[in-house]
């Protein structure tokens, strides 16, 4: 009986033993120096000289052993040179440390005489464990593939190098994820957390491993995208759990995105918008997502939206260069303001939007969040491709009192307040552009060269509901109609759940009589052209005839912790609707900070004043060159992450 036991046990353990098991290498996450690392599965390379890997494996931990690969031109590369190497990188690059000193692999790319090196009294003062040199050296050893300079993973139990990525932990509650190249083109989410956090990790590369060119300027600078973007190998959201459940991942890389990927960006993470690119106030709408932190003063700020995570991202992350939003009613120029951070709404059409999810086709453009005046440039010139260049800049200042609330000359704005903020920024601007400002009303432009088919007695009773009208319809029909249909389809004629303020917005627009859209279009192609013809007309020298200004955040408070009104549909006309209407670019700069008494910390705290910059259609360049102008003038300053703008 014994024996017949332990024969079927035998036999059993033989088919257990004889099933395939499948596992998939995800990465590797490891401390170094007190950081967080992310060790992606697939290698950039691979050492296979065997002597070497001996001596680099008595160094290893937990089978990976950290080193540099450090190219030079220099014939000697000696202990100083290597000092400079070190300090240059520890001011350019986050990822790379002086851990990465454990081992160097030194390659020359210089292209005269035999290099050497002179390193044994560098590798005590160091301490380097070991110290290889490429073939150009005499008997130095080769890799399968050259790597750029940087910090690296050697695996001496196979030769394989892999890149190190750098963890984050989204203190602010910005991303919905981070991201990783997948090696075909498209990205991975990153499996990566850092022990102990309680938000999303995101990963970044080296600044090292990237060299801007002409073909490839932004190479190397982290990009966060809006989760309305489809990115391929991910899934898209637009913030709603159902949505990014029911639909696989993308394909294809938008367009836009990948135009910027072209020039060299990284994406590291797709960052939350409020609920399909519809305007929700923290905390109260956000519901299927939690609203991203605005850092800025106290830190319980609502962050504006929709593109919030891209704003907030922006504001706390010294880490990201740029992140990308888009704006159909305000979404780029609101957390810009909020968030305090450089961003813009672009003349509409300015890139494709294919693959990005619409609001409204008719008004939709994409924007790009920076904290510094002239990278911003160098991004919207790469990305704005289709637009002429200016060097010159328009002569005309609008200061319409209708919109600051008084005229600044006649009613000089008290001391510390937002209204001197703006004004003491004009008066610099005056200087800069050698001109003044012309006071002026829009509604009273209005009343005096509106049409004279156009009975409307002001712009607001013409263009009332013309937004809501336009985004409710549009997106009732591409985006809410299709999501129910296919959700209902899969999950037995259920209904997904919905946020409160696209679910009130869609009530409205199915509510609405025939005819309405047209009546829409008709009304905001008579705002685009009388904008155009009447306030700010184009010009042959410096693109726009004049440049129209109006405040974009003041230094108010709004509180997430607030409890908000019931959700309706976005009626109205105001400042930020006419670059909606008119299809100009709306570019948002910081120029200060207003102080105000927090009731979350009971101490003075400070929020952002910024202004907002309209020009005529297609003139976004010249905007983004007064912008690096006016930065190299000193006029405007980078900003910081944290509570405050200014360093």
């Amino acid at each position: 009986m014994l024996l017949r036991a332990a024969a079927f046990l035998a036999l059993a353990f033989q088919a257990v033993g004889a099933a395939q098991v499948t596992t998939q290498d995800t990465g590797r996450t490891l401390t170094l120096g007190g950081v967080s690392y992310f060790v992606p599965p697939s290698p950039v390379s691979a050492l296979h000289d065997v002597s070497a890997l001996s001596v680099a494996a008595k160094s290893a931990s937990n089978g990976l052993v950290p080193f540099s690969v450090i190219p030079t031109s220099k014939l000697i590369f000696d202990g100083s040179a290597l000092q400079e190497t070190v300090n240059e990188w520890a001011d350019r690059d986050d990822v790379w440390s002086k851990e990465f000193l454990t081992g160097i692999y030194v390659t020359y790319n210089g292209t005269r005489g035999l290099p050497s090196a002179s390193l044994l009294s560098a590798q005590k003062t160091f301490g380097i464990n070991f110290v290889f040199l490429s073939k150009s050296y005499l008997l130095g050893i080769g890799l399968t593939k050259a790597l750029p300079a940087g910090p690296y993973f050697l695996e001496p139990a196979s030769g394989n190098i892999f890149e190190a990525f750098r963890l984050y932990n989204d203190e602010n509650q910005s991303f919905v994820y981070g991201t990783i190249p997948d090696g075909s083109g498209g990205f991975q989410v990153l499996s990566a957390k850092i022990p102990g956090a309680a938000t999303e990790t995101v990963g970044v590369p080296s600044r090292l491993y990237f060299i801007p060119t002409i073909q490839r300027p932004l190479a190397g600078k982290r990009l966060a995208v809006k989760d309305i973007y489809d990115v391929k190998s991910l899934h898209t959201g637009c913030g709603n759990r159902a949505f990014w459940q029911l639909y696989p991942p993308k394909e294809t890389t938008a367009p836009a995105i990948q135009r910027l990927l072209d020039g060299g960006m990284v994406l590291v993470g797709k960052t939350k918008t409020s609920q399909f690119a519809n305007g929700e106030t923290a905390t109260g709408d956000w519901v299927d997502l939690h609203a991203p932190y605005n850092p800025r003063g106290d830190g319980y700020q609502d962050g504006s939206s929709s593109s919030t995570g891209s704003g907030t991202a922006m504001a706390a992350y010294p880490w990201l260069d740029f992140a990308v939003g888009s704006d159909t009613g305000g979404s780029m120029r609101g957390p810009a303001g909020a968030n305090g951070v450089f961003g813009n709404r672009p003349s509409h059409g300015a890139v494709s939007l294919d693959s990005v999810m619409p609001l409204s086709p008719e008004l939709d453009t994409a924007g790009i969040f920076s904290r510094d005046a002239k990278s911003w440039a160098t991004a919207g010139h790469w990305w704005y491709q289709n637009f002429t260049s200016f060097s010159q800049f328009p002569k005309k200042l609008l200061f319409p009192v209708d919109y600051f609330g008084s005229s600044y000359l006649t009613n000089p704005p008290s001391a510390g307040t937002a209204a001197d903020t703006f004004n003491t920024f004009i008066t610099k601007l005056e200087g800069f552009l050698n001109t003044t400002r012309t006071e002026m009303s829009l509604a009273a432009i209005w009343n005096t060269t509106k049409p004279a088919a156009v009975s409307a007695p002001s712009l607001q009773t013409l263009l009332s509901t013309t937004y809501a009208d336009l985004i409710t319809l549009d997106q009732i029909d591409l985006v809410a109609d299709p999501f129910i249909a296919d959700f209902g389809a899969a999950n037995g004629g259920r209904m997904p759940f919905i946020d409160p303020i696209p679910l009130a917005r869609w009530s409205y627009g199915r509510a609405l009589p025939a005819g309405r859209k047209e009546d829409a279009l008709a009304n905001k192609t008579i705002f685009m052209d009388w904008f155009s013809s009447s306030v700010v007309p184009p010009d042959a020298t410096s693109c726009s005839d004049s440049i129209f200004l109006y405040p974009q955040s003041s230094g108010g408070t709004n509180y997430r912790n607030r409890y908000i009104s019931a959700s309706s549909a976005p009626l109205g006309f105001s400042s930020g609707r006419i670059s909606v209407h008119a299809e100009v670019p709306d570019m948002v700069v910081p120029i200060g900070e207003a102080p105000f008494n927090s009731t979350i910390t009971g101490r003075t705290e400070f929020l952002p004043v910024t202004i907002s910059f309209v020009a005529a259609k297609g003139c976004d360049l010249m905007l983004f060159n007064l912008f690096a102008a006016l930065q190299d003038a000193g006029v405007i300053r980078p900003v910081v992450t944290g509570s405050r703008m200014f360093s």
